[in-house]
């Protein structure tokens, strides 16, 4: 049983060992900041590698759960979407229906040709139907109205006494079109194969929306279902690609309820459609990562290794004559356990700040890569991360010590002494 006195004991000889081992660092400076510095930078390259292990996942999941969706229904398990559903309003509606379900809306995806005063750009648009937050936020102008439609028109170019119906623009869609709210832009749509050619339909400009998974490089629209169907040159908006749905609480237990209501959709919860991408992409990133961990490791415990183990060799003297006055094998193996540790301490320290600038810009020069959205992160900072990382340098103080710590344990006091004295 430990006594008080004993852990007054311990501490004490602890903060001994820890006070000589600094004003052993302090004596060679240049050891010791070359020490600190080493482990400052591959800590930072390790905390980097935590970080993007795990990042791609957790920016995923917050695009996700901040659209206000809880759970995604499509024809396949794709969590992006599937082939078109022909009957997706009738569903959407019988899936409202549920208990378990708030609400539903449908989006269906075009691509299209989006020309104004002699500018041009190529879109996705998403023709959107129901109730239930919209998955965009608007930055400019304003929202669609809940109850537009096309305006009545023998033409798709003539305006009806409503004006033409509303879209909305993501930030490169309008900067390529030289577009403000209120302008009108004329949509040639390519909704489905053996309909290439079909006519321009003008669309005015209500404002200017983020997308969840916009990116810089590839343009997006987003306009009522209806008006998507014009001008695809249907009658209706009967058909979509996927069906977002917000539940009660229970995302399991809507998408159990959608399942069983018609076995021919799949549906995925937000948990779920992360679980498939990381399973499909992702792992490609946990891999990297794992190996440049390990390496990164390895070289920190080869480096304090050998930079404790130059400075007792350069001191195997002054340690057998403190043997020699009395210091015990514990405290002097202590000693050098300390020293370890200031030097990780010090340098992981330094490793944080550092390591997060340059997962500041790694993230910059990665979301470079065409199709990767803005708000997608490669590095993301999480409490578990800096727990891991903590504890690998905890891990590393130790390792790296103990060979230098054999050495000390097992010095011949006699002999050292002898030779130090005829050298």
């Amino acid at each position: 049983m430990t006594t008080p006195l004993g852990d007054a004991r311990g501490t004490s000889t602890l903060r001994r060992a820890t006070a000589f081992a600094w004003r052993s660092l302090v004596r060679q400076p240049a050891r010791a900041a070359l020490a600190v510095l080493g482990v400052a930078a591959v800590g930072a390259l390790l905390f980097d590698m935590l970080l993007l292990s795990h990042g791609l996942v957790l920016s995923l999941r917050d695009l996700l759960d901040r659209s206000g969706f809880d759970v995604r229904v499509g024809a396949t398990e794709r969590p992006g979407g599937g082939p078109l559903m022909p009957d997706a309003v009738a569903a959407a509606g019988r899936i409202a229906a549920l208990p378990s379900v708030r609400s539903v809306l449908t989006i269906r995806m075009a691509d299209a040709s989006l020309e104004h005063g002699g500018s041009r750009a190529f879109a996705t648009i998403q023709g959107v139907a129901g109730s239930g937050p919209r998955p965009w936020t608007i930055m400019r102008g304003t929202d669609l109205p809940a109850g537009e439609s096309p305006a009545p028109s023998e033409h798709p170019r003539v305006e009806g006494p409503g004006g033409p119906a509303g879209m909305l623009l993501s930030e490169p869609a309008a900067r390529l079109l030289g577009v403000q709210p209120g302008d009108s832009v004329d949509v040639r749509a390519s909704c489905a194969a053996g309909r290439e050619s079909l006519p321009p339909v003008r669309f005015r400009v209500a404002g200017v929306a983020d997308f969840p998974f916009d990116d810089d490089q590839s343009p997006q629209a987003a306009t009522r279902a209806e008006s998507l169907a014009r001008a695809c040159g249907e009658e209706g908006a009967r058909s979509a690609n996927l069906i977002l749905v917000t539940s009660t609480g229970d995302a399991d237990a809507a998408a159990a309820a959608i399942m069983a209501l018609d076995p021919d959709l799949r549906a995925l919860t937000n948990d779920e459609a992360v679980g498939r991408m990381e399973e499909g992409g992702f792992t490609y990133f946990r891999q990297i990562s794992t190996v440049l961990t390990t390496v990164t490791l390895a070289f920190a415990v080869l480096l304090i290794t050998v930079l404790l183990t130059v400075s007792v060799n350069q001191r195997l003297g002054a340690i057998a004559a403190l043997r020699a006055l009395g210091f015990s094998r514990q405290r002097v193996v202590a000693d050098v356990l300390c020293e370890s540790a200031l030097i990780v301490g010090m340098g992981g320290t330094l490793s944080l700040p550092l390591g997060w600038g340059l997962a500041v810009w790694l993230d910059g020069i990665l979301k470079r890569m065409p199709g990767i959205p803005a708000d997608l992160h490669f590095f993301v900072f999480e409490g578990r991360a800096l727990v891991v990382h903590l504890t690998l340098l905890a891990a590393t103080a130790l390792l790296a010590a103990l060979y230098p710590m054999r050495i000390v344990s097992r010095l011949p006091i006699a002999a050292t002494l002898r030779n130090e004295v005829i050298s």
